[in-house]
């Protein structure tokens, strides 16, 4: 039995007021069944008999008396130690009273050599929880963990069987029910089962002990996120936030069939499907790439998506500690010996210590393991909250705090034991880097004991450089967003949620802990033996779990902006230094990104002013002149054509040959137009002297693409190659015609069709017909990254202005982004379509549809927010003007349509 009692101060501030009984429930994992009120008797039969009013909470292994008067302590009975459970009267109970309660029940247990006799009159059916309780306590006087964990399931089912959800619960009688199932609320200590329950408008769950309340209900239009989440290995997690951001979910469910969960959460997703959109890792990463989430919101984002959660002890989400110097007076920013190692684990940070557990490591048997304890576990998550959920720590230390020299006393000695302890390699909590600073101060006023040097307690010490709790958050939140963290943090994400997980390499083999720990580690479905079972979960809650891999490949940087305009940050112009430009400093290249800023912040305002058809079959290419006066277009009728946009008429046609023209464009100066041919061919046209000077005839089947750059031309072919040419037109160079040299030859296994250059011409990315896009360096022409990213042809390809992500649409109605850096794919939105063309600014998209609509899609957002009515057949080209004001496309209608933007 243990009793906790409270101070004065500690009843001011209302400690414990979160369900001030699971202080004493020693097991994680137990149910919280029933509750009671009822009358603690003491001293009863003699003159100094009193009653102490207060609940009867019935438990899987325990039963809790909580006062109404919270001075008064709180009576934990295990149910394994009661010899004796009945109404007064029966099973010999009334021998240890001299007259009996009516309706009362007798809990008779024994500790050591004492034994305690506690009568409670309850009020409700006395049979019925007489009934529960000696089931209860045959289940925990079984012997062995298995059978206990098995009966206790058994009661606990066929009590959800016999029940139902109280439909009258309903907010209103119109409600349509969809689906009713068992399931459990999972918070930190206490599993509450009970029945959920889904309506056309309104999310429902009734515990069965009617806590926290006797319904929990969540209208479906206030949910913004849904997650399916692992818990204790196992897929039957749910949970669902009504805010976009923040840390606590609004309810947590269990469920007992995979079904249940996933059938629960189709009708969820249904439901918000116009409301919001389900997020992966890879989109959050675009939108913390282009600084449009803090590292904070993206390492908040990351952890829930890994299925960590305030609600579980065991996957609590992580932090990593970024400051290293606990000792100057001030913390400077700019110096990177300030910062810890994020490229390292917490255990191999310190050399001398990681020798030493290389050392372990190489002797140990299989199964091998760095490290003896986990980065985060529940014992480190209570660490550092002790000071504002002191319950939950006296529920892991056996109702006792832990020694005082052991406790969360100074961030500087938490830190160093964490780089020099054997077995202390724990990181941070996301408490470091919010607001809230009373985790760090004792203001419950707990006795949490006496150091070895005599000094209580108290406060966390702070490190010099902190005036106050205030001010140390700020500054480890400055310290998170820093530039140095910014550019690092992606390697402290390959270790915890990427390819690093698991070792693998130099430094990744420093990354290894215990296989239980790992998804997969363990099949709890395979273990035959109920005691194992139980013991290897167990095991598994209370050491702590490895975040779920969300990246299989290196996690690509941040991107620091050069300059920032607004509330956000350019897209087009990036560097690693963050130096903003000063009011009144702007260069002119300066302000035509501002402009070109505007224009995409505007561009659904895109509308047609103009339509011309000029040719017979599809129009494949558009090239314009530089003062916009002249538009060359190519056609699969194999012609190539000049249309006057002053006068809008067609003033030449010309024909190279009887086959399809698949691209064109205009080399500088406009003296001459390049136009690709399904005849093998590169086509040279002198728009002076209004003849074709030229004919490059360097492949074995139809150039599909072409791209010019730096005197440069770039061919792709279905014969499966991309060819780089070098060489100027004809009335550039003294002679009349002009050999090209093949520079090099970049292979595919299957036909290419469409390339891109970057701006710098560094980059070319190639698209071929089975859906692989290839990355290749074009200063040593070798291959960068290959990534088979569509199910079928790809259609168009194109970099970022920026060159850090390459964007690709295919026939499979994909439209994908891959970061240049990695390979990595990042993000991939799906339309109902094929997109058959597109031109972006890095954060937004204009692609022409199979339909012949232009759709505006919103990269960071992950959705289309546009559908603009355009061409009768597919969009299948179309050009941008530099100011990004004016565009034209080209479809199988046979036209090429004008756009102009309206502010």
């Amino acid at each position: 039995m243990a009793f906790i009692r409270k101070k004065p101060r500690e009843q001011q501030l209302q400690l414990y007021s979160r369900e001030r009984f699971s202080l004493l429930l020693l097991n994680l994992e137990e149910y919280y069944f029933e509750q009671h009120t009822a009358n603690h008797i003491q001293h009863k039969g003699n003159r100094n008999e009193r009653k102490i009013r207060g609940s009867l909470k019935i438990c899987s292994k325990s039963v809790i008396f909580e006062p109404d008067a919270i001075s008064q302590p709180i009576i934990k009975i295990p149910l394994r130690d009661c010899i004796k459970i009945g109404k007064h009267g029966e099973n010999g109970a009334s021998r240890h009273f001299a007259k009996a309660v009516p309706g009362g029940i007798s809990l008779i247990f024994s500790q050591g050599t004492m034994e305690y006799v506690f009568e409670l009159d309850v009020s409700g059916k006395v049979d019925d929880v007489v009934e529960t309780l000696l089931q209860l306590h045959r289940a925990s006087c079984l012997d062995k963990l298995g059978d206990q964990t098995a009966m206790i399931t058994a009661i606990l089912q066929s009590r959800l069987a016999r029940t139902s959800f109280d439909k009258n619960r309903f907010q209103s009688v119109s409600e349509t029910l969809h689906m009713e199932c068992k399931a459990e609320m999972v918070t930190p200590l206490v599993t509450n089962p009970g029945h959920v329950c889904v309506t056309d408008t309104t999310l429902y769950f009734q515990p069965l002990n009617g806590y926290p309340t006797p319904v929990v209900q969540i209208t479906l239009q206030d949910v913004r996120r849904i997650y399916k989440r692992r818990h204790g290995l196992m897929p039957l997690g749910l949970e669902v936030f009504c805010t976009e951001d923040d840390l606590c979910s609004d309810i947590y469910l269990k469920f007992y069939e995979p079904q249940d969960r996933d059938d629960l959460y189709f009708y969820i997703a249904t439901y918000l499907e116009h409301h919001v959109a389900e997020r992966s890792a890879e989109s959050y990463t675009l939108q913390w790439q282009r600084g449009h989430l803090s590292n904070y919101q993206y390492l908040l984002h990351l952890n829930s998506l890994a299925d960590r959660s305030c609600n579980d002890l065991s996957q609590y989400p992580v932090f990593p500690w970024v400051v290293s110097d606990y000792s100057s007076p001030e913390l400077d920013l700019s110096n990177p010996g300030t910062f810890r190692d994020l490229s390292k684990p917490v255990g191999a940070l310190n050399k001398e210590r990681l020798e030493r557990l290389l050392a372990r490591y190489q002797e140990m048997p299989e199964p091998k393991f760095m490290y003896g304890s986990h980065y985060s576990s529940p014992g480190y998550v209570l660490f550092y909250l002790v000071r504002i959920a002191p319950e939950y720590m006296l529920c892991l230390q056996n109702g006792r705090f832990d020694n005082a020299d052991r406790m969360f006393n100074s961030i500087a000695e938490t830190w160093k034991n964490c780089l020099d302890g054997a077995t202390d390699f724990k990181e941070l909590i996301p408490e470091f880097y919010g607001d809230d600073v009373s985790f760090l101060i004792n203001s419950l006023k707990l006795d949490l004991g006496k150091r070895q040097g005599g000094q209580m307690v108290d406060d966390v010490k702070l490190p010099p450089w902190a005036r106050s709790p205030e001010d140390f958050l700020r500054k480890s939140r400055e310290a998170l967003e820093s530039s140095y963290v910014s550019e690092h943090l992606h390697e402290w994400i390959d270790l915890v949620f990427g390819y690093k997980q698991k070792g693998g390499d130099a430094v990744g083999a420093h990354n290894v802990f215990h296989p239980l720990t790992y998804e997969g580690g363990v099949d709890l479905n395979s273990m035959e033996d109920p005691d194992e079972k139980v013991a290897v979960l167990t095991q598994i809650l209370e050491f702590g779990q490895t975040p779920k891999q969300l990246f299989a490949t290196p996690h690509p940087r941040r991107i620091t902006p050069r300059f920032k305009s607004g509330s956000q940050p350019s897209s087009c112009n990036a560097s690693t230094a963050d130096s903003p430009v000063s009011p009144g400093e702007e260069s002119f290249e300066d302000l035509t990104e501002e402009s070109r800023t505007l224009a995409w912040s505007n561009i659904t305002k895109l509308q047609l002013y103009e339509q011309h058809r000029i040719h017979k079959e599809a129009v494949t290419g558009i090239a314009v002149s530089c003062n916009g006066s002249s538009v060359f277009t190519t056609s699969q009728d194999s012609t190539l054509k000049m249309f006057s946009k002053e006068s809008k008429m067609l003033q030449r046609s010309i024909s190279f040959s009887n086959m399809a023209l698949s691209s064109c464009l205009l080399l500088p100066g406009d003296a001459t137009v390049i136009s690709s041919s399904w005849d093998n061919n590169v086509y040279f046209y002198s728009v002076a002297f209004g003849r074709c000077q030229d004919t490059l005839m360097g492949h074995d089947d139809a150039v599909s693409k072409i791209c010019w750059l730096d005197s440069r031309l770039y061919s792709a072919s279905w014969d499966s190659t991309v060819k780089v040419w070098s060489g100027v037109p004809p009335e550039m160079s003294a002679a009349r015609r002009h050999q090209f040299d093949l520079l090099a030859e970049l292979e595919h296994d299957v036909g290419v069709d469409t390339i891109s250059l970057n701006a710098a011409g560094t980059l070319l990315v190639s698209g071929t017909r089975e859906g692989t896009v290839t990355i290749w360096d074009l200063t040593t022409a070798t291959m960068l990254h290959q990534i088979p990213c569509h199910s079928g042809t790809i259609c168009d390809t194109a970099f970022s202005p920026d060159s850090r992500h390459v964007l690709s649409t295919g026939e499979d109605g994909c439209l994908n982004i891959i970061d240049v850096q990695t390979g990595m794919l990042i993000s991939s939105m799906t339309s109902d379509e094929p997109q058959r063309c597109f031109i972006w600014d890095g954060n937004s998209v204009l692609s022409g549809s199979q339909s012949g609509e232009l759709l505006v899609w919103d990269l960071l957002g992950g959705r289309s927010t546009e559908r603009i009515r355009g061409h009768a057949g597919a969009v299948t080209c179309m050009w941008m003007n530099e100011q990004c004001s004016s565009v034209i496309t080209g479809g199988e209608d046979r036209q090429i349509t004008f756009w102009k933007l309206q502010y």
